[in-house]
C-alpha cells in the first residue's frame, strides 16, 4: 500500500505544468488532494483529463491568508506542496509588482499559514527555482550557491526560497525546497516557452521561433521525473534531518536552446524547417545548469527518463492536443 493512501494533502498552483503532473501522480498513491486554484484553465491537464473530479478545489489567491488557513483548517491538510507562482519570465519582466505578490508575498502568506497550524501541517516543499540563483561564473550550480537573482523572476524566486529559510530556521516548520532546471512535458500552456512553442510550429507546417541568440543553455528536466522527485523529498521530511534543506533536481546534461530546437524537429520529422532567430531575448542568465549530487547522496534519486524518452511522451500530447477540434 502506498505511504500516500489516505493523506490529505494540498496543492497550489495545480493548474500548472508541475501541478496537473503531481496531482496525477498523488491520486494515482491515493492521496486525499485539495487543490487551490484561482483562474478556471479549461485546457489544463486538472480539468481536460478530469482530475479535478477526484479532487476537493479551494477558490482563492495565494496572498489572501484567511482563505489558506480555511484550506488548511477544514481539509485537516498534512502535507503541503506549493508550486502557485508567476512563472513566466517575459511577464514578470512586463509587470514586477503582480509577480512580487504571487511569488514573494504568496510564499510567506502561505508558509505562515502552515506556522499557525503546526498540529496539522507536518510536511511543506516549496518549489523555488534554478532561477533563485541568479548569475555564477561556477557551472554546475550546487546548493551552497549564492541567491543572488538580479531580474523580476529571479528575484522573485530568490526571495521566496529566502523566507523559507527564515521560517524554518525561525519558527522550525518542516519544510524543504526544491531547485529545479527548465520543466517541460504534457500541460504546458505556455506557447511562448521554448519546447511547447516549437512543437506546435512544426505541427502547423511553420518554423519555429527562437527569442534569444539560440545559445543560452539551460537543463531541460522532464515534468514526469519532477514529480516524482517532490513526493521522494516530501515521503523523507518525516525525518528532522531533511528539514530547511534545498535539493537541486535536473538531468546534468545542458542542452543550447538550437540543441533543444534541433532535437524536437528531429523527433518530429521536420529538419527542413528551420528555426526563425529573433535575438530579442532580455532579463535572462546565458548559462545555468545543475550539480544534483545532493539529490542523488541523500534520496538515491535519478531522473528515470532520458531526453529523447521525454521528448517523445511530451511531442505525442501536443500532437493529440493540437488535434482537438477548437
Amino acid at each position: 500500500m502506498s505511504s500516500w493512501s489516505g493523506t490529505n494533502v494540498f496543492v497550489t498552483g495545480a493548474t500548472g505544468l508541475l501541478g496537473g503532473a503531481l496531482v496525477e501522480e498523488l491520486l494515482a498513491r491515493g492521496a486525499n488532494v485539495t487543490c487551490l486554484v484561482r483562474d478556471w484553465v479549461p485546457q489544463a491537464r486538472l480539468y481536460s483529463e478530469r482530475l479535478v473530479e477526484r479532487c476537493s478545489v479551494v477558490r482563492g489567491e495565494l496572498e489572501d491568508l484567511e482563505t489558506l488557513l480555511r484550506a488548511l483548517n477544514e481539509h485537516e491538510v498534512e502535507c503541503v506542496f506549493h508550486l502557485g507562482a508567476q512563472t513566466i519570465v517575459g511577464t514578470a519582466s512586463r509587470s514586477p509588482l503582480s509577480t512580487f505578490e504571487a511569488n514573494i508575498k504568496g510564499t510567506w502568506v502561505l508558509l505562515d499559514a502552515c506556522r499557525q497550524l503546526p498540529r496539522l501541517v507536518k510536511r511543506v516543499i516549496v518549489a523555488s527555482s534554478d532561477k533563485a540563483y541568479g548569475c555564477h561564473d561556477k557551472l554546475p550550480y550546487t546548493e551552497e550557491a549564492a541567491l543572488v537573482g538580479r531580474f523580476p523572476y529571479d528575484v522573485s524566486k530568490s526571495c521566496a526560497d529566502l523566507i523559507c529559510a527564515s521560517y524554518f530556521h525561525t519558527y522550525k516548520l518542516p519544510l524543504a525546497i526544491t531547485r529545479c532546471g527548465n520543466l517541460y512535458g504534457a500541460g504546458d500552456l505556455n506557447w511562448n516557452r521554448l519546447i511547447p512553442g516549437t512543437i506546435r510550429s512544426l505541427a502547423r507546417g511553420e518554423r519555429p521561433i527562437v527569442r534569444s541568440d539560440g545559445s543560452f543553455v539551460r537543463d531541460y528536466f522532464y515534468v514526469r521525473d519532477a514529480a516524482q522527485a517532490y513526493l521522494a523529498l516530501a515521503e523523507r521530511l518525516r525525518e528532522p534531518k531533511f528539514h530547511g534543506q534545498a535539493f537541486n533536481f535536473g538531468t546534468e546534461e545542458p542542452k543550447s536552446v538550437l540543441e533543444i530546437v534541433a532535437l524536437v524537429r528531429e523527433a518530429m520529422g521536420c529538419t527542413a524547417l528551420e528555426p526563425v532567430i529573433l535575438n530579442e531575448a532580455s532579463h535572462e542568465i546565458p548559462r545555468q545548469f545543475l550539480d544534483c549530487a545532493k539529490a542523488r547522496q541523500w534520496l538515491d534519486w535519478s531522473p528515470q527518463r532520458s531526453l529523447t524518452q521525454g521528448l517523445a511522451e511530451t511531442i505525442a500530447w501536443y500532437r493529440g492536443l493540437l488535434a482537438r477540434p477548437g
